[in-house]
């Protein structure tokens, strides 16, 4: 039987987009058969403290010789020293989201110091793992050699078709719009940018929930509340918090559209999830996000342009044709997406094949 360690910083339950494809990972590995060992690292990562790296070390040294550890690179990236340490007596694999240099709001000596650190990690690797095509182009830089990368895509949860808040059929014009955003209130995200633009569509009928945790960054979680403030837009914007699966399957349904302006993206998920609801999207051209929405079922903007994202949003919050219109081709695509059994056996082929085959990237 096949076994794997899966390094993980802080709790595999944090409900983000890149602990979602840990946790079905795990679970699809499992349905394959494989044994799956989840060993929690300390929370600071990717800013570990002392003691983090001490008990990090502790952990792997305590790992049988030639073990396959899968580590997440929110983690890996920050623990050179552990990789070179234990490189020659692991099979060490990378499962990088995005590069830890590539998140927004990051001083330039910071982004500089993480991109060695990773790079240097990333060396000890017998392969990488990336969630979209996109991804492979930002990891080669750190002198990854393309053979030793692999693309394991995430897949899309099975969700009903949005019944919205301003309704389908008939349309309910005395309801607003619902808009939904579904993301951690971080710099990367967008929410700025998304608040700039709704202060030019003041003047039509819209509400956005945002969904996602409002505790990872406190700064933009003031920034964008003192924002809302300033536009006179508080009272028509809520702002849910976590949701549990079961949750934010609830706030797609009541959405009649959803928005993503984020600056960068490995994959993309929750507009993957937004898709196959059925929901019009609005979002930028990053990770995989090009590949999920078409002039069919959204709009794709510019990173950063608040006149072109108002402009999309406020062409389909205006027209309640178009916005159907859209709705139905967001449905077209529901089938094209790719589904998690799916990602469990090309993450099992390339753990297989980087086992194997295998060599170090230095």
């Amino acid at each position: 039987m096949p076994g794997v360690t899966l390094l993980v910083p802080g709790d595999l339950a944090t409900r983000t987009g890149g602990y979602a494809y840990d946790r079905a990972i795990v679970a699809g590995l499992g349905a394959l058969g494989w044994t799956v060992d989840v060993c929690a690292l300390d929370g600071s990562y990717p800013y570990p403290t002392a003691e983090a790296r001490a008990a990090t070390a502790r952990r792997l040294a305590a790992l049988p010789d030639g073990a396959l550890v899968l580590a997440d690179g929110l983690a890996f990236g920050a623990m050179p020293d552990d990789a070179t340490r234990e490189a020659a007596r692991l099979r060490l694999v990378a499962l990088v989201h995005h590069p830890l240099a590539l998140e927004s709001g990051l001083a330039p000596e910071t982004a500089r110091a993480l991109f060695e650190s990773e790079r240097r990690a990333l060396q000890c690797t017998r392969g990488v793992v990336v969630t979209s095509p996109a991804t492979v182009d930002t990891v080669m830089p750190y002198g990854v050699e393309r053979d030793c990368i692999a693309v394991v895509r995430p897949g899309t949860p099975h969700l009903a078709v949005a019944h919205g808040t301003r309704g389908w059929n008939p349309v309910r014009p005395d309801r607003p719009v619902a808009l939904l955003t579904v993301a951690t209130l971080t710099p990367r995200k967008g929410h700025d940018i998304l608040v700039a633009a709704l202060a030019r569509l003041a003047g039509l009928p819209w509400h956005l929930t945002c969904a996602g945790s409002l505790t990872m960054h406190p700064p933009t979680v003031a920034a964008v509340g003192a924002a809302l403030d300033g536009h006179g837009l508080t009272a028509r914007v809520a702002f849910s918090g976590d949701l549990d699966e079961a949750g934010l399957a609830a706030a797609y349904n009541r959405a009649d559209v959803f928005v993503l302006p984020t600056r960068h993206e490995g994959y993309g998920m929750v507009v993957a999830e937004a898709v196959a609801a059925g929901l019009p999207v609005v979002a930028t051209p990053t990770g995989a996000i090009p590949d999920l929405v078409d002039a069919s079922s959204g709009a794709i903007v510019p990173v950063d342009d608040v006149a072109a994202l108002a402009d999309a949003l406020g062409a389909i919050v205006a027209d309640d044709r178009r916005r159907l219109r859209l709705a139905e081709g967001a449905r077209r695509r529901r089938d094209t997406l790719p589904r998690w059994d799916t990602a469990a056996r090309e993450m099992a082929a390339a753990l297989e094949r980087f086992a194997t085959h295998g060599i170090l990237q230095r």
